[in-house]
């Protein structure tokens, strides 16, 4: 490696650990912010879309509105799920007890008292202190939901101006790989939630489906809390399948069929998200598996379940961004493990290129 190669990775560590010091420090300010500029990226294509026949003001009416909707509907769903689930443990706390004692005595047997624990870290005081943490929780997220929205109004309203400062920047040739990079990074956001959207739904259906045929009861909450639950990348699927694992052997009493529902939903979750989704998201997602998994657990770590969500978004769009220009686009080769071609862009140049297969 030369000598201004070594700097120029130094310099870009640097900055890296830099802006992740930022966004750790300065959460509550930035978290909304970023939310709002991915929505933003995804909205605005059907905001401009619908301009030239509407107006930009009801245009923009209709986009909020849609986005709110969805929004809206997504969480319905999770809030019904998550409903059944707390409705059933109501229901079944002497199934639960029974299933718990008998799957302790084991252990007690090898002087590993687990119920003596949990009752030394759970007791009726620290429920009060959890009860008071999740109001206190519902309340930011409605207040952070409130910020967010208004972030994406104001930033809707201001695309174009703000592609427009862009364009007339006096250096041409930054200004015309800012916006060749915003517009990838815009078709690929929309391209990977679609794909996530669609692998959560056959995942939700595959579960919903295992989960019948096996018996269970709540089949349905089964599928919607793991329709939900995939669009958190690994976490999610690791959520699912512990706690469906878990429900099996609370209803049935059976190990066996605990195993069974524990290697079933893996390998729904293996399925999907290790052959169908690269199937379809091609491009969107040019980035190594190792850097997909260190970038959810690195954004889970600096912003909670958010990070985890935005996660790959975040990678997606500094992966266009350093392969926007010819200085860092050897470090969007290195991360991408090999999975780009070439595509046009300016001046004969790959701008947002994706390496050919050499066959």
């Amino acid at each position: 490696m030369s000598a201004g190669r070594t700097v120029e990775t130094t310099l870009v560590i640097i900055a890296a650990l830099l802006v992740l010091a930022v966004c750790k420090l300065a959460q509550a300010v930035l978290e909304p912010v970023v939310f709002a500029v991915f929505i933003i990226m995804i909205a605005w294509p059907t905001q401009k879309a619908l301009q030239a026949s509407t107006g930009k003001a009801l245009a923009l009416v209709v986009t909020v509105v849609a986005t709110i909707a969805v929004v809206l509907a997504l969480l319905g769903v999770i809030v019904w799920g998550g409903g059944q689930v707390v409705d059933w443990v109501n229901q079944h706390l002497e199934r639960i007890q029974e299933t718990l004692l008998a799957s302790t005595s084991w252990l007690e047997k090898h002087d590993i008292f687990v119920l003596t624990l949990l009752s030394d870290h759970f007791n009726s005081a620290q429920m009060v202190r959890l009860l008071q943490r999740v109001v206190i929780q519902a309340n930011t997220i409605l207040a952070f939901a409130l910020i967010v929205l208004l972030y994406v109004i104001l930033g809707l309203v201001e695309a174009e101006a703000v592609a427009g400062r862009i364009g007339a920047l006096q250096n041409r040739d930054v200004s015309q790989r800012l916006l060749t990079a915003g517009a990838s990074i815009n078709r690929k956001f929309r391209t990977y939630m679609l794909v996530r959207t669609i692998a959560s739904a056959l995942t939700g259906l595959a579960v919903w489906g295992f989960a019948r045929l096996m018996g269970l009861e709540m089949a349905a909450a089964c599928g919607v809390l793991a329709f939900a639950l995939n669009y958190l990348p690994y976490l999610g699927s690791l959520i699912v399948t512990g706690f469906l694992a878990v429900f099996a052997f609370v209803q049935t009493g059976s190990p066996q069929s605990s195993l069974i529902v524990l290697g079933g939903v893996s390998l729904i979750q293996v399925v999907i998200g290790s052959y169908l989704e690269p199937v379809f998201s091609g491009e969107a997602l040019a980035i190594s598996p190792p850097v997909v998994l260190f970038t959810i657990v690195l954004w889970t770590y600096l912003w909670g379940a958010l990070g985890a969500f935005l996660g790959v978004p975040l990678a997606i769009a500094a992966m266009t961004l350093l392969n926007a220009f010819p200085s860092t686009r050897w470090i969007a080769d290195i991360l991408s493990g090999g999975r780009t071609r070439a595509e046009p862009g300016l001046d004969g140049e790959s701008l947002a290129f994706e390496r050919a297969d050499p066959r």
